[in-house]
């Protein structure tokens, strides 16, 4: 479980106020909003990028508020991929597993790349992939070292219907397969309807309006 609490974070002029905010294991939060209303701010301070001048995050107990960010067992993914060019695919998805000095990398990356259908693809540069497969691969870098919590700011807004559609449905079936929380911001109004088990409404810094799906 993921609980926020009194939290005041500054960036520039621009100021995000949690009072309050938890989220059970096992749940899929989507975060709306309108552009600069705080969503990819909140996600980066949970991820540990931003400290915050007040309050809480507290993680399966622990207060993780002031953690750095390697230290959190979070993932996160950007709409940009963000893949190291001069790598292949297997060396981006391992890179996480190899500064841990992990001893069964192949095997573990060949595991996830499967469960995203891009096993053909380990070999390949970053750079000659679709959008669609640049973010299969940066989603499979991010639950590779299998993270408490995946935090995910638009995967999917640079992709073509059908791309995002195959994207969604690999991502829902590693969800139902249990063990992994998602916090995820989207414009998408298609994707804010049909995904996710929660919902919050993000609004100049400030949680408005909460939902839980049925």
């Amino acid at each position: 479980m993921i609980a926020i609490s009194n939290l005041v974070v500054h960036a520039g002029q621009f100021e995000l106020v949690i009072d309050s905010f938890t989220l059970p294991d096992d749940a899929w939060c989507i975060i709306s909003g309108p552009s600069g209303s705080g969503k990819t701010l909140f996600l980066e301070t949970i991820a540990g990028f931003y400290q915050p001048c007040s309050g809480k995050i507290i993680q399966n107990g622990m207060d993780i508020t002031y953690f750095s960010p390697e230290k959190r067992g979070i993932g996160i993914v950007f709409q940009d991929y963000s893949l190291f060019p001069h790598m292949t695919v297997a060396k981006n998805i391992g890179y996480g597993l190899a500064i841990r000095r992990h001893s069964d990398i192949h095997n573990i990356v060949l595991d996830i790349s499967r469960k995203l259908g891009i096993d053909s693809l380990l070999d390949r540069n970053p750079l000659t992939l679709s959008g669609g497969e640049k973010q299969r691969v940066a989603i499979a870098r991010a639950l590779v070292v299998k993270p408490k919590l995946l935090l995910l700011d638009e995967p999917a807004s640079a992709l073509d219907l059908q791309a995002k559609k195959e994207l969604w449905d690999d991502i829902r079936d590693l969800f139902e397969q249990g063990g992994l929380t998602i916090i995820h911001v989207t414009h998408d109004i298609s994707e804010s309807n049909n995904l996710g088990t929660h919902k919050i409404l993000l609004m100049n810094g400030k949680i408005v309006k909460t939902i839980k799906h049925e």
